[in-house]
């Protein structure tokens, strides 16, 4: 089976047929599907670049399975196959790959294959998944910290919290994608969500971009292009804390990062930043091109995450500039958009 073109946006909805089905016509098919489980995968992976990977393995292995598909449950079964698939790809990687599961305090430089996900691709979501409710759990389950917290997890607990308390499947649903019994699936849910418990914020978090998030944002990116250290400091919470995976790093407090900026801001030292907004993971961020000493270009350097809470910083995580592709961003700044 080839690659799925992500622009191929098929005219119809063609039912799947063991007996009909061509590569061209299953690619049609899902390709609408491709953000949804490229979500779903990141969900249980936390790394968009190993989501992509997985997306093409679930597409493949659907090919090859395709007999086991049974066409008259329409489209909503074609996506629940897909994602029943997906699944079990992301569980087999899962098992492969050389990750533990992360300490209890669960922070961001714990998990070293972190990458954010721009909003502009969770905005490709289909309208069905965006409505009022589906935002408020779409922000509530891909936002950082959640995604932080979900390595807590063995991966068969991962995957059944995900299905049941993300995508809504039953248990009997649940238990048939990830060949368990009802009883084991509900155990492995209620130990998911206990663990969850313990060290999710009982905070609620805006189901949408404030304007509080917004207000914040424009002056962090303000402040850290003015390298002006008061006004930053003045944005963060007194806990702040900074993170930037896959670096062990982790500086709390605000006496600490304090004591940092004066550094990062230094223009004989680093040189003259820029910054971009943009959205990750539903959370304010910025994407930020620094201009070295003796360079006549902004090149891309990292990306920053803001937690906002009470019109303060309470968190950054910090990556760096792999995937600024992502958020419609080039690696190098035009001249135009550098201007003070």
């Amino acid at each position: 089976m080839t690659h799925l073109d992500q622009n191929l946006a098929p005219a119809e909805r063609v039912m799947l047929s063991a007996v009909t089905a061509t590569p061209a016509t299953f690619e049609a098919l899902a390709a609408s599907h491709r953000r949804l489980l490229h979500v779903h995968c990141y969900r249980l992976v936390g790394s968009m670049s190993d989501a992509e990977d997985l997306v093409q393995d679930t597409l493949l292995r659907a090919w090859r399975a395709r007999d086991a598909y049974d066409p008259t449950t329409g489209d909503l079964g074609f996506r629940r196959w897909l994602y029943r698939i997906a699944t079990n790809a992301c569980l087999d990687f899962l098992k492969s790959a050389s990750r533990r599961v992360v300490a209890a305090s669960s922070s961001p430089h714990e998990v070293p294959w972190l990458q954010p996900y721009p909003d502009r691709l969770l905005d490709e979501l289909p309208a069905d998944e965006a409505g009022p409710d589906a935002a408020a759990a779409a922000k509530e389950t891909i936002a950082l910290g959640y995604l932080v917290l979900i390595q807590l997890l063995p991966p068969q607990q991962r995957a059944v919290l995900v299905l049941r308390d993300v995508l809504g499947w039953s248990a009997a649903d649940t238990a048939s994608a990830l060949d368990l019994t009802v009883a084991a699936a509900n155990s492995s849910l209620q130990r998911a969500r206990e663990t969850m418990a313990r060290h999710t914020d009982s905070r609620p978090l805006a189901a949408a971009p404030s304007d509080e998030e917004r207000a914040v944002l424009a002056a962090f990116i303000d402040a850290h292009q003015r390298g002006d250290v008061a006004a930053s400091v003045a944005l963060m919470s007194k806990e702040i804390r900074i993170t930037m995976p896959p670096l062990p790093n982790c500086e709390v407090g605000i006496d600490v990062v304090a004591a940092l900026l004066p550094k990062a801001f230094d223009r004989e030292s680093w040189g003259e930043w820029r910054l971009v907004a943009a959205w990750a993971n539903r959370q304010p961020a910025a994407v930020s091109y620094l201009r070295r000493p003796g360079d006549t270009q902004f090149r891309a350097f990292k990306v920053d995450v803001l937690r906002v809470r009470g019109g303060l910083v309470e968190e950054i995580t910090t990556f760096n500039a792999d995937l600024v592709e992502a958020f419609g961003l080039p690696q190098i700044l035009a001249t135009q958009e550098t201007a003070p």
